[in-house]
Formats: structure tokens, sequence, C-alpha cells
């Protein structure tokens, strides 16, 4: 662990390694944009595919497609490795807030791998459909003995984050991890990070909901993903309306990345 932890130092003193980090926060910043984006979209009727998938076909029909996708994965690859960095080196009064803190940051590093891994096969010219891989996957779980069960736990688990998300949204637990500038400026960024935290936690929550539903109800189509729990929240009385606040959080969050970006402690 010693060795682990010199190389996690050394890594995270490199100032190219730190810039390509941040790099990752503003790319961070501009998928949740365009996923916002795609739920007004469907909030008020006009379609669209509201998840990272959406998102990178959205930034591969630009005329600079391809070399923004690699910017992507460059930029969330970096990020990843960054946290796992950070857990390496994580430190904490006890050992149980160390571990928590640890699990929390190889959390975010796979779902930093996965956009990253995503940005890439989009930008070789494939595609891929999260919502059928976690049907499918889904599927396969709940056929094997105990896969409902397993199904449901990873359904809580998900909500479990989502609420995560917004009671650190409430109090403000991102301001631990950054430079906030005094006065208005800060303020700012703040009103940023906790609208955005509280949308994004209702977006995850939501998905986390139909991994429940799926199991309960035994259909693994249910458990499509982020853009059919958006949709699932249109669907509902007053849903366009809960739907469109939560696209604009969801683009307020990628705001305040682009402001992570410049001010997270790196």
């Amino acid at each position: 662990m010693t060795t682990a932890k010199s190389t996690a130092r050394a890594a995270r003193s490199s100032t190219l390694f730190r810039r390509t980090a941040r790099t990752g926060y503003a790319v961070l910043g501009v998928v949740h944009i365009i996923i916002g984006a795609l739920a007004v979209s469907i909030a008020v009727g006009a379609g669209g595919d509201a998840d990272q998938d959406g998102a990178m076909e959205q930034i591969r029909s630009t005329p600079i497609g391809g070399a923004l996708l690699w910017c992507v994965a460059a930029g969330m690859f970096a990020l990843a490795i960054w946290q796992i960095t950070a857990a390496v080196v994580a430190a904490a009064p006890d050992e149980a807030k160390r571990w928590g803190r640890r699990a929390s940051l190889l959390g975010a590093a796979v779902a930093y791998l996965v956009i990253a891994g995503m940005a890439s096969v989009y930008a070789v010219g494939g595609r891929a459909d999260a919502e059928e891989t976690t049907q499918t996957l889904s599927a396969r779980v709940m056929a094997a003995p105990g896969g409902v069960i397993l199904i449901v736990v990873l359904g809580l688990g998900v909500i479990a984050i989502g609420v995560g998300f917004i009671v650190g949204g409430l109090r403000r637990v991102f301001e631990k991890t950054m430079d906030l500038p005094e006065g208005a400026a800060g303020k700012g960024v703040a009103t940023l990070g906790v609208i955005g935290y509280i949308a994004k936690g209702i977006a995850v929550a939501l998905t986390g909901t139909l991994f429940v539903v799926a199991a309960w109800t035994q259909d693994p189509d249910k458990a499509a993903g982020l853009d059919a729990a958006l949709h699932s929240l249109a669907a509902l009385p007053l849903g366009r309306i809960a739907l469109l606040l939560v696209g604009v959080g969801l683009a307020v969050y990628g705001v305040f990345c682009f402001a992570r970006a410049r001010l997270a402690r790196m």
C-alpha cells in the first residue's frame, strides 16, 4: 500500500495530469448540459434520448464530432484515474470513514470510465445502447437464482446514491472539495451546485426506482436506464413540468461542472 500511495502521490503532483483531470470536469459539464437539454426537449414534446447515448450522438453529429468525442474520452479517463489516485491516498479520522470515502471515489471513477468508454465507441463510428444493455443484463440476472433480490438491492443502491446527491446538494458538501471565491461569485457557484446536485439526485433516484419496479414486476424491460426514467417522469400528472425542472437542473449541474474544473482542489 505504501508503494501504491507513493505512486499515486507522484502522479497527482504532475501539472499535466492535474490539468487534464480538470478538463474531465469540463467535459462532464458538456455531457450534462446536453442531457439536460434533451430532457427539456422531451418535456416540451419534441422527443430525444436524454442519457449518455443521446449526448454522444449529439456530439458526433457536429462537424468535428469525432475529435470532440476523443477529447471527451481523454478527459473522462484522466478524471477517473485522478479519482482512483485520490482513493489510494484517502485519509479520514477512522477506518470506516476512510473506506467509505474510497468507495465513493472509486464509484465515481467507474462512472467516468463508462462515459470514457462510450465516447470512444462513438468516436470510431460505433453505437452503445445503454438502455438495451441494461435490459439484457437485468434479464440475465433476474433469470438466475436470487437474481430478483439482487436487482432490488441494485435499485435500492442507485436510489441511495440519488438521495446522497440530494442531501449533498442541500448540505453543500461540494464546498469541501472546492476553493470558492469570496462574495457573489462564490455564492453563485454554490447555488449552481445545490440546484445541480438536487436535479442529478432526482434523476439518479428515478433510475434506481425503475430497477426496483422491474424486479417487483419481474419485467426486465422496465430497468431501462436514465432516459426511460425521465420519460416515466414525463408520463406522471404534472410530470412534464417536473421533467422540465429536472432538465434545467441537469444543465445547471453541467454549468457547475465548468466552475468545478476551475475551482476544484486538485
